[in-house]
C-alpha cells in the first residue's frame, strides 16, 4: 500500500497511505493515526474526526484487509451518500475460507480469529456498498469471485529501484538460508525447521537465520545478505517475501499449488516445495550452487517485468477511472 501510494503520486494522482495503528515492523505510511495508543473512546473520536476530514479531501477510498473506518462498517453508507468511490483490497486471511481452500490444498491453515462466519458477514457488508475488489493472486480469487461485481488480480507492488540485487556466488563460506514468517503456523515454519535440522545432521554445511521480531528495514538487510530464501509452504501461493527476495536477486523456495502454477507467468523462477518435499528440494538446491545465480537473475527480471511499481500502479489507475 505504501509503495503503491508513492507511485500513484509520481503518476499525478493525489494519494495518501494511512495506517490506523503503529505496525510492529515499523512501516512508514504517509499518515499513522496511532490508534493503538489511545483508549476506546479516544480511538472512536479520533477515527470519526479523521473520516470527516477525509471525506472533505478525498474522492476515492481504497480499503485494505477488509477494514474500513468503523468496525460495524456504518461509514460505508456515509461515504456512499456523499458520492465517494470505494474499492476494497483483500490480502489473505480476511477472505481465505478453509472449507474452500482444503479442496485443492491439504496443507493450508487459516488464522483462527478469521472464522468463516466472520468472513461471510464482513464480505457481505463490504460488497453491499463496494463493487470492485482486488486480490494479489489467483489463490485468493475464488473466495470472493461471487461476492463482488468485479474482482481484479493485481500482483504485489515493488519499487525495484529500492532493492539493489546481490546475486549469490559460489564461495568458500557456508551459504545463508533465511526464512521470515509473519505467522509460523500459516507459513509452515515447523516443516522448514525440521528440514534444516535434518540436513544439518546429514552433514550439509550452511547457515540458517529465522527472521522474526525485527523491523522491515532489518528484515530487508538480512534478505539482501542471504543466498537462499524460503517463503511459505502452506498457502499455495507466493507471498510478499518471495517478491522482495527476488528483487534482491535471490533464489526462492515457496509452495505454489499445482492447479495455480499455470496462472502465473511462465517465467516465474520460484523453486516449488510443500511440507512433504521441502527437505528434498532444499537439499537439491544446496547441492547445486551453480544454479543460484541463474535463479537470482531470473527472479529479479520477473519482478521488474510484473511487480515494478510503475507497471502495477497503472493497473490500479485503470480501476479507479472505472469506479
Amino acid at each position: 500500500m505504501i509503495e503503491l501510494s508513492k507511485e500513484l503520486r509520481i503518476k499525478g494522482v493525489q494519494s495518501t497511505s494511512c495506517h490506523f495503528d503503529e505496525h510492529p515492523f515499523k512501516f512508514k505510511p504517509d499518515i499513522c493515526l496511532k490508534l493503538n495508543s489511545l483508549s476506546g473512546q479516544e480511538r472512536a473520536n479520533k477515527i470519526k474526526h479523521f473520516l470527516i476530514e477525509s471525506m472533505e479531501k478525498y474522492d476515492i477510498f481504497h480499503f485494505h484487509f477488509g477494514e474500513t473506518f468503523f468496525s460495524d462498517k456504518s461509514d460505508l453508507e456515509m461515504l456512499k451518500r456523499a458520492g465517494k468511490k470505494m474499492v476494497v483490497h483483500h490480502h489473505g486471511s480476511d477472505i481465505r475460507l478453509l472449507s474452500v481452500a482444503k479442496r485443492n490444498n491439504p496443507y493450508v491453515r487459516v488464522k483462527p480469529e478469521w472464522t468463516e462466519d466472520k468472513i461471510y458477514k464482513n464480505v457481505s457488508l463490504l460488497s453491499k456498498y463496494i463493487d470492485h475488489a482486488i486480490v494479489q493472486d489467483y489463490e485468493l480469487e475464488p473466495y470472493i469471485k461471487n461476492s463482488y461485481k468485479h474482482v481484479h488480480v493485481i500482483p504485489h507492488t515493488i519499487d525495484v529501484n529500492k532493492y539493489i540485487p546481490h546475486y549469490p556466488v559460489i564461495k568458500k563460506t557456508p551459504p545463508l538460508i533465511v526464512h521470515a514468517p509473519t505467522s509460523r503456523n500459516i507459513k509452515g515454519t515447523e516443516f522448514i525447521l525440521n528440514a534444516i535440522n535434518e540436513l544439518k545432521r546429514s552433514g550439509l554445511s550452511f547457515q540458517f537465520r529465522l527472521i522474526e521480531g525485527v523491523s522491515n528495514d532489518e528484515a530487508k538487510n538480512l534478505l539482501s545478505k542471504s543466498d537462499i530464501v524460503i517463503d511459505q509452504l502452506r498457502i499455495g501461493a507466493s507471498g510478499y517475501i518471495s517478491s522482495e527476495a527476488m528483487s534482491f536477486g535471490k533464489p526462492v523456495i515457496c509452495y505454489i499449488r499445482e492447479d495455480l502454477v499455470s496462472k502465473y507467468p511462465a517465467e516465474l523462477p520460484i523453486v516449488n516445495a510443500n511440507p512433504d518435499t521441502i527437505t528434498t528440494v532444499l537439499k537439491n538446491l544446496l547441492k547445486n550452487p551453480q544454479t543460484w545465480n541463474e535463479l537470482g537473475i531470473k527472479g529479479r527480471k520477473y519482478i521488474e517485468t510484473y511487480h515494478h511499481a510503475p507497471i502495477v500502479a497503472d493497473q490500479y489507475i485503470d480501476i479507479y477511472k472505472n469506479l
